[in-house]
């Protein structure tokens, strides 16, 4: 797909292409209208300036104008609101989910993401699922959905290369969707102020080959395995 991201960094999921267009659409049109704007007011300060032997005539208004002026904005928000439709409901809409999509369980609390993960079985909320802090660890090329919860205030999982991001309300089931198009390590943070720690909400999202995926959970299931097995008992020492 055709990288837009000559102002940002590349894009690292299925949609952030399409993200990016729209956003520089946007901001070609933004850019003309700001140029318009200012170079329409400094013509009307040089035109109307302060002359000797002119007198300043007033103008109640204009409603052809006004129309105009009204109508147009008009008519370019509802063609970004049409254009962006179709990218909102691909990103938002449940019923869009991949039905092979891998699901990972986050829970945003201060000031730390915790997000649990299927163990060998694949399937979250079993007896071998185990949890990791600030750190989300998936497979290229597949989806992955996050089933997203809060347990104090609200948060915002974002995550810029993606060109993702979803507040997560006390209260309420949240969920996102993305598919990642190359291996590597990204950085997660909280775009919403969310207390005097947040500064610190940091985490990472690392994209594995599939095989190294395999390992990596391969890896922290033995080690939740090693966590809960019971101390063995010191021996018992003869009295002297």
């Amino acid at each position: 797909m055709e990288n837009w991201s000559w102002m940002l960094d590349e894009s690292a999921s299925s949609v952030g292409p399409q993200i990016d267009r729209l956003y520089y659409i946007i901001l070609v049109i933004t850019g003309i209208v700001f140029v318009a704007t200012e170079v329409t007011l400094l013509y009307f300060l040089f035109k109307y300036r302060h002359r000797e032997g002119h007198k300043a005539e007033y103008i109640h208004g204009n409603t052809k104008a006004e129309i105009i002026w009204t109508a147009i904005p008009a008519l370019i928000v509802l063609a970004i609101a049409l254009m962006s439709r179709g990218l909102w409901a691909e990103i938002k809409d449940p019923a869009n989910v991949p039905a092979d999509a891998m699901r990972v369980m986050l829970e945003a609390k201060q000031f730390e993401w915790n997000l649990t993960y299927p163990g060998p079985d694949g399937e979250l909320r079993t007896g071998d699922d185990f949890t990791v802090r600030n750190r989300l660890d998936i497979p290229l090329d597949r989806p992955t959905v996050l089933e997203m919860t809060s347990v104090d205030v609200i948060h915002s999982f974002f995550v810029p290369d993606f060109r993702l991001k979803q507040d997560i309300v006390p209260g309420m089931a949240m969920q996102m969707w993305f598919q990642p198009t190359r291996a590597g390590v990204f950085p997660i943070g909280c775009a919403e102020l969310c207390g005097i720690g947040h500064t610190r909400m940091r985490g990472t999202l690392t994209v594995h080959s599939p095989a190294d995926y395999q390992a990596w959970v391969n890896e922290q299931v033995q080690g939740a395995a090693s966590a809960a097995e019971p101390a063995a008992p010191a021996p018992a020492t003869q009295a002297q």
